[in-house]
């Protein structure tokens, strides 16, 4: 974690870019772009980081969120609960270009949620039968029989807030939240981009979710670059 200068965690676009790199795990908040960091997004795609492994919720839209990246051919692999809102993910798949797991939503959470907790990984009963399945262990315990599934950790976490302060005391906007806690917590290095960085103590204690020690570097949004497909 970096250490603590006047400014605190707050840093700029380019100095949280130079975390992210070609075959980078990346993982990130989703919900259709809702949850995901317009300016890093764009700064990825305009530093031409290739070959990336991406862990989060969905792929956003063709150009909105996320699927940015994906659409651009920047993503190698991509652990996900859904790929249905993004078409050019779908063709990927298909064309063998871009190779993704599929795992339920809960279980997806529940699993990122062990790997920022240090756990292992967890146990559940949810798709047996299914190609969740598939590779799992299976154990039994108390007569009951889970697929063991495996933590998930990342190299960095990007996060999108509303606001934040310079120890990186995170807020988040209503449904913007989604996945955004848990990924915070589960990234080597987490990067918050926030719409706006208030000074220390102007935050209500009681409306931060996720406390600084788990974020990294602060830095502020430009704001949205694409247009929301209910506009």
């Amino acid at each position: 974690m970096q250490s603590l200068s006047k400014k605190g965690k707050v840093a700029t676009l380019q100095e949280a870019l130079s975390h992210i790199s070609d075959g980078c795990t990346l993982m990130y908040g989703g919900f259709g772009g809702i949850g995901t960091p317009p300016s890093l997004v764009d700064g990825i795609l305009k530093k031409g980081c290739k070959d990336l492994h991406l862990i989060g919720n969905d792929t956003g839209f063709p150009d909105i969120g996320i699927g940015r990246l994906v659409t651009a051919g920047k993503v190698k692999k991509l652990i996900t609960s859904h790929i249905g809102s993004n078409p050019n993910a779908g063709k990927l798949m298909t064309e063998g270009k871009m190779e993704v797991e599929f795992s339920p939503q809960g279980t997806l959470a529940e699993r990122i949620r062990a790997g920022g907790m240090g756990l292992g990984g967890i146990l559940t009963d949810v798709g047996f039968g299914t190609i969740a399945e598939k590779g799992k262990e299976i154990v039994t315990v108390d007569g009951k029989d889970y697929m063991i599934e495996k933590a998930l950790t990342a190299e960095v976490a990007i996060v999108h807030a509303l606001k934040a302060d310079p120890l990186g005391n995170l807020v988040f906007d209503k449904s913007a939240r989604n996945f955004n806690p848990l990924v915070a917590m589960a990234g080597d290095i987490t990067i918050a981009e926030v719409d706006e960085i208030v000074p220390v103590g102007e935050l209500d204690p009681e409306a931060i979710v996720t406390p600084g020690i788990f974020v990294d570097m602060v830095i502020p949004s430009k704001g949205v670059t694409w247009k929301w497909v209910w506009e």
